[in-house]
């Protein structure tokens, strides 16, 4: 679904009866220039800041290289706390921790904000799919049809949709109370070193990666920048809808390169993903087995890129996802880095093989 279709559907959401009050739906926010002057723009965005923050108060996050940057929860919650404030979310988090920890698939819904362009219109999408009970079926029109289903998609239960109602209710009262004010101060301080992300993206690094990223059809997308996040990423996208990259956002200018460090591990995910499905068995995809490798084979394929496009950023490429697996960057760091985040040998050859493929169209 594009996203010109999302909003067209909620537009016709707004309109369609006074039964349930729905925020104006604002258009998508402007690039800094256009796609056909630059198609891979930097972006912020509150909305996916929120939902995504709003999940790091709630989610015991256990994977290798997080969802969220390290300490991000005990440090926002001594925020909250030091500003003396209190919101919905605190008063439901025990409930709606327990909810996600009992069916971890909800994690899905981390990406939902990418597909809106403001926190009004997801929340209007999420009360579209609950008055439809989730079933896009009993949407009122083909538009919202669509929203739908691609919110039910992540939350496919009538547990899941209630979840869903009451985290919707306490992330707005968390905005309202302190996260708006948070994100702009955050966003502020934050400046330099998106100026000189912006300068290294726009000079250097982006004409490096436009060859690779035409050939696997990511020709052109939003690169997204978001405080919570670490060396996960998050991506939607592709077919016929722009696709969104976001990446953890550099805290100063020292670190600036970090966050093209998190865009080639996502922009590798598919020819990762397509590696390790290609070369598992279906009795290995069936028992777990390809999970497992999946996650590895991202950031060995974001190596992998680098080597071949931008060499000079590999070994702080791999430092950078070392300290997100909490592992130490003295000694070895290929060698540690190399058995951190092993893989089959036939998968990290195909990985280097579809590469190099990708990289020969050029």
């Amino acid at each position: 679904m594009t996203k010109r279709a999302i909003l067209l559907a909620l537009a016709l959401l707004a309109a369609c009866g006074p039964q349930q009050q729905v925020a104006k739906v604002e258009p998508l926010p402007a690039p800094v220039q256009s796609a056909a002057e630059f198609p891979w723009p930097l972006r912020t965005r509150e909305h996916v800041d929120l939902w995504l923050h709003s999940y790091a108060l709630l989610q015991r996050d256990t994977s290798q290289v997080p969802f969220f940057r390290r300490g991000y929860r005990e440090e926002l919650l001594a925020e909250r706390q030091r500003r003396g404030v209190r919101t919905d979310l605190d008063a439901n988090m025990e409930k709606l921790g327990q909810r996600l920890a009992t069916n971890p698939a909800l994690v899905n819904g981390q990406f939902l904000p990418l597909y809106f362009a403001s926190f009004a219109d997801l929340r209007a999408a999420v009360d579209a799919t609950l008055r439809a009970e989730g079933d896009p079926r009993l949407a009122p029109n083909p538009g919202l049809a669509q929203i739908v289903a691609l919110v039910a998609a992540s939350f496919p239960s009538a547990q899941d949709r209630q979840w869903l109602d009451s985290f919707v209710k306490a992330v707005a009262d968390e905005d309202a109370r302190f996260y708006r004010g948070y994100w702009t101060e955050r966003q502020a301080a934050q400046a330099p070193a998106l100026g000189k992300l912006d300068a290294l993206w726009r000079q250097v690094y982006f004409p490096k990666f436009r060859g690779f990223l035409n050939n696997t059809r990511q020709g052109l997308g939003d690169f997204v920048l978001s405080l919570p996040l670490d060396g996960e990423g998050r991506t939607v996208g592709g077919a016929n809808m722009l696709r969104a990259i976001t990446v953890a956002f550099p805290p100063d200018t020292a670190r600036a390169v970090e966050a093209i460090y998190v865009f080639a591990h996502e922009a590798i995910g598919e020819v990762a993903n397509s590696a390790v499905t290609d070369n598992t068995t279906p009795a290995e995809q069936r028992n777990g087995v390809s999970a497992r490798w999946t996650p590895n084979a991202a950031v060995r394929g974001g190596e992998m890129l680098l080597a071949k496009i931008a060499p000079e950023l590999v070994d702080g490429y791999r430092r950078y996802y070392l300290r997100s697996a909490g592992k130490s960057t003295s000694g070895n760091v290929a060698a540690t880095f190399t058995s951190t985040f092993d893989l089959p040998a036939n998968i990290v050859s195909a990985i280097r093989s579809q590469v190099d493929v990708v990289l020969g169209g050029i």
